[in-house]
């Protein structure tokens, strides 16, 4: 029997896209033997509608910027191009169509990410189409131990956690150190701090 393809996808505002994004996902590329990683840029999430989201082309710009020095990361704008609310399940089918069934998809995010998992969008049916990997740091276990067992023994198959490196870094850190003229300096890559520079964002 042939053995499934393993692809993560790495969804996310990213709002900007920072090191803490690139670093949980290489690290669950390497323990889960992925082949690849796919970054995908929210086009209209359905968590933020109340907030002031950067335009999708800003965002979808710096994750390509960020990823292409690492052969195993590629940014799909799949979600941007669609219309309406970007629901995970939509997402993950149209990859599975994209495919195949003999692939198996991880969508990786962070533990407090996952402790909203009940309020998704069909989420018992999402949970059947794909794993999640929650990086946890300490302090979250408790919580995403009782997220898994809310879902049972697909639960227990389908939700994972994996410890990654502890960086407290957000994006929403990054646009308040941007407006306050802070140093992102290393928080970001190189290349994403330029653009945000040059672009005026955040300001």
């Amino acid at each position: 029997m042939t053995e499934k393809r393993r692809i993560g996808i790495m969804g996310g505002t990213f709002d900007p896209i920072h090191i803490g994004h690139l670093v949980t996902a290489e690290a669950v590329r390497i323990e889960y033997g992925l082949e690849k990683v796919l970054f995908i840029p929210a086009g209209n999430p359905p968590h933020k509608q109340d907030s002031n989201v950067t335009p999708a082309m800003h965002r979808y710009i710096m994750t390509v910027m960020a990823t292409y020095s690492n052969p195993h990361f590629c940014v799909l704008p799949i979600e941007l191009e669609r219309l309406g609310p970007s629901y995970t399940i939509d997402t993950v089918k149209e990859l599975i169509c994209l495919y195949g069934g003999q692939t198996d998809l991880y969508f990786i995010t962070g533990a407090d990410a996952i402790h909203d998992l009940p309020t998704w969008e069909k989420i018992d049916e999402l949970i059947g189409l794909c794993h999640f990997v929650g990086a946890t740091r300490p302090g979250c276990i408790r919580k995403l131990d009782d997220v898994i067992k809310r879902f049972g023994s697909l639960g227990r198959k389908r939700i994972h956690r994996l410890a990654t490196p502890e960086l407290e870094i957000s994006s929403t850190d990054i646009r308040e150190r941007v407006r306050k003229g802070r140093s992102i300096k290393y928080i970001v890559p190189e290349s994403v701090e330029s653009y945000i520079q040059k672009e005026g964002l955040y300001i």
